[in-house]
């Protein structure tokens, strides 16, 4: 199989840089200045077991490949605001033998949120959720570094629709050989819907930082509370927190001194654009959907984008300030 990684940032160029270790063939989608530094001085990727340049095939879209090949993988690793470009780009490619990759390769989701996942099956038939654990730091072009020990990362993986198949068996014993875990699952979907629970918390890393602080887990924990209301008003399933640890604990050992999640590192590479909309507004959806309020994810959400759209720096806000607007909202609610 050759994996084509779908955005080649903290996630895609791990999981690619990981997988090119142990023999995979891979092909890097990436754009602007990380995609020169890529072409140019190659991947620099650093993990536990040190600093390694991977010089791998770089795209910035299908027409660079020509016909896709029948044993492609599609592992799409850009963020949720990204993915229906990127869905219908790499979709209406040709396969050779004849259809598009949309009706013949398999695409995996690994990344943070539920809603790629339904935009896909609208365009692509075979359809996989991975559920991504993996702390990763992307601020430069071209260097991306995971540190978890003993393992690089945890990937459940399982088919979106639900169920699981040879193909995602095949997929998890490749990225086994390259330094994750990653269990087949037949509810892929009820993993990814409890890792949202955590992510809830990138909005508040964005905007007040990412150093530990009661009042930011305080916040956290309403945000939570909200999402648990919603998803019981709509009847979604999601992994315990015993189940998340029992998979987590002592395979993915982070490092002290590592820089803010996914959305801060958005902030602090000034993309425009965080994914607060499919995270925090996820829950907002769900809570409008089935009458819940949710007044405090609406506001991580709003505060999100605000920073995003304006080019505010990572931290600049107190939580002081972010819970006294979460405050208001919930008075008003």
């Amino acid at each position: 199989m050759r994996y084509i990684i779908i955005g080649a940032g903290a996630i895609g160029a791990t999981i690619g840089g990981r997988l090119a270790e142990s023999g995979g063939e891979v092909v890097l989608v990436a754009r602007g200045a990380h995609a020169q530094a890529l072409r140019e001085d190659g991947l620099r990727l650093t993990t536990a077991d040190g600093e390694r340049v991977h010089r791998l095939p770089v795209v910035g879209g299908p027409a660079e490949l020509g016909e896709l090949r029948p044993d492609d993988v599609l592992l799409l690793t850009v963020k949720t605001q990204d993915a229906l470009a990127a869905l219908d780009a790499w979709g209406d490619a040709e396969v050779a033998g004849g259809g598009t990759a949309a009706q013949r390769l398999p695409v995996l989701c690994a990344q943070n949120g539920v809603e790629s996942e339904r935009l896909a099956l609208r365009r692509f038939a075979r359809v996989y959720g991975v559920c991504v654990w993996l702390p990763a730091t992307f601020l430069e072009p071209g260097v991306v570094s995971a540190l978890c020990v003993p393992l690089t990362g945890i990937l459940h993986i399982g088919k979106a629709a639900g169920g699981a198949d040879g193909r995602a068996r095949r997929i998890a014993a490749d990225l086994e050989k390259s330094g994750f875990e990653a269990p087949v699952v037949e509810d892929v979907m009820r993993w990814k819907y409890a890792k949202l629970l955590g992510n809830l918390s990138n909005a508040i890393q964005a905007t007040t930082g990412p150093e530990p602080d009661p009042a930011k887990a305080a916040l956290l924990l309403r945000a939570i509370r909200e999402a648990k209301a919603a998803f019981a008003a709509a009847g979604i399933p999601y992994a315990s927190d015993a189940e998340q640890s029992a998979a987590r604990d002592g395979k993915v050992e982070q490092p002290a001194g590592v820089r803010g999640g996914s959305s801060w590192q958005s902030l602090a590479r000034g993309t425009g654009s965080v994914e607060a909309d499919y995270l925090n507004g996820e829950i907002v959806l769900l809570g409008r959907l089935h009458g819940v309020a949710t007044p405090v994810n609406d506001t991580l959400r709003h505060a999100a984008n605000i920073f995003a759209r304006e080019g505010l720096p990572p931290g600049a806000m107190s939580i002081e300030d972010l819970t006294a607007l979460a405050d208001e909202a919930v008075a008003r609610a």
